[in-house]
């Protein structure tokens, strides 16, 4: 390809973990890339749909570890575009879903050059499908909210008494860590004591890790949800609603989320 004309720029969803829930659209455009920019949580083995020698730059980001700043993504998104390369911005899940897609969608835009979203599965999703619930029930939940639990400092924060008293299922990204915050808000706002509440970590994966409380207890507990062994470290999503009652009824009475610490230092992550 020239370099004297621009290249093209893929945001690329790699699913929730499973290398099996990428799309066959997203094997298509890995096939033909020249650079990719990878994300921390992405699984390795989706790389094998890339050309050998593709290039391949580590752009990880994880809540509370050291991070690849979000600027130098872009500038270097845009320099190889700009140098007619086919890059590949793959990233965890969906790229639309707090993937920072926008920031990088108007920076390429910014510079004149060309940017294609292609879909993931998103966390969400998945965690649903491995609690075997649905996100919406027209019996429980018209509807779902998509909400993150870490915002910037000094950052504005959701409106959890508006989410309480939605009836919509929520599905709190990036929230373990406040977990005990969290359920106290939402209580606060006038959400039910008994609202079944899920912690799922390794979406997908066979390490999955599944845990069911109830808003009240998770409100009483210390702050961090615990998902049981080998979940230190690891990104995970809290569903919160009625769809769950089926399932907590099913597991008889819930326990409460142990606060035994799911963030682990950065280096044992």
């Amino acid at each position: 390809m020239s370099a004297t004309r621009p290249g093209k720029v893929w945001l690329v969803g790699a699913g929730p973990g499973d290398p099996e829930l990428l799309t066959l659209k997203a094997v298509r455009v890995l096939a033909q890339a020249e650079v990719v920019l990878v994300d921390d949580l992405v699984d390795r083995a989706v790389l094998q749909h890339a050309p050998q020698g593709v290039r391949v730059v580590e752009v990880g980001k994880r809540a509370g570890c050291p991070s690849t700043p979000q600027a130098f993504i872009e500038r270097l998104l845009v320099h190889e575009a700009r140098a007619g390369r086919r890059v590949v911005r793959l990233k965890g899940g969906d790229p639309m879903v707090f993937g920072r897609a926008g920031e990088e969608i108007d920076a390429l835009r910014a510079a004149g050059i060309e940017v294609e979203v292609v879909p993931g599965v998103s966390a969400g999703l998945a965690a649903a499908a491995d609690l075997g619930v649905p996100l919406t029930d027209r019996r429980a939940a018209q509807g779902v909210a998509f909400v993150t639990g870490h915002t910037q400092t000094g950052g504005r924060q959701p409106d959890w008494a508006a989410l309480a008293r939605s009836g919509l299922t929520l599905v709190v990204y990036m929230g373990l860590r406040r977990a005990g915050a969290i359920a106290r808000a939402l209580r606060d706002g006038g959400a039910r004591e008994d609202t079944p509440v899920a912690a799922v970590l390794h979406a997908s994966l066979p390490a999955v890790s599944r845990r069911l409380t109830t808003l009240g207890a998770l409100a009483e507990s210390e702050g961090e949800a615990d998902t049981g062994a080998g979940s230190r470290g690891a990104p995970g999503v809290l569903l919160v609603g009625d769809v769950l009652r089926a399932l907590a009824a099913l597991a008889g009475t819930p326990g409460v989320l142990e606060a035994a610490g799911i963030i682990a230092a950065c280096d044992a992550a």
